[in-house]
């Protein structure tokens, strides 16, 4: 039934102070840049990761729902190779503590922050992660 992420969508009142802030987090620019109907940008796509898999930021007027005042949603956790390291990264670039880094057991360290534009984005070291990419590498 549910075969894999496909898009991961964050909302951001400032779609151009979101665009610039995970361009400068990721290294790279969105690949996908979508203006609503007043002309102003209105999505932008990142794909990052082994899998490519999609990051979009969504200007929060085109929200199916009513944004909270505060972080909420789900958590999706993206696989990073250190969490300590970027945990403090995105600190350093404005993002507020939402879940200081565990260690979670078997190799397993999950962290999350809010980013300055209230959306929960989590980092995890994951083995699971590391031995499927290693199997389909051996494929």
């Amino acid at each position: 039934m549910l075969r894999g992420l496909t898009t991961v969508s964050f909302y951001a009142d400032d779609l151009e102070a979101a665009k610039r802030w995970y361009t400068e987090l990721l290294g790279l620019e969105p690949y996908f840049n979508r203006h609503g109907p007043d002309g102003s940008l209105g999505y932008v796509e990142f794909r990052l990761g082994d899998y490519q898999h999609e990051l979009g930021i969504i200007d929060s007027r085109y929200a199916p729902w009513r944004p909270s005042s505060g972080p909420a949603g789900a958590i999706v956790y993206w696989h990073v190779d250190d969490v300590q390291a970027v945990f403090e990264k995105l600190l350093a670039m404005g993002a507020v503590e939402h879940d200081r880094p565990v260690d979670r057991g078997k190799g397993f360290v999950t962290a999350s922050v809010t980013d300055p534009f209230g959306n929960i984005l989590g980092v995890m070291y994951n083995p699971h992660y590391l031995d499927i990419l290693g199997s389909f590498r051996q494929a």
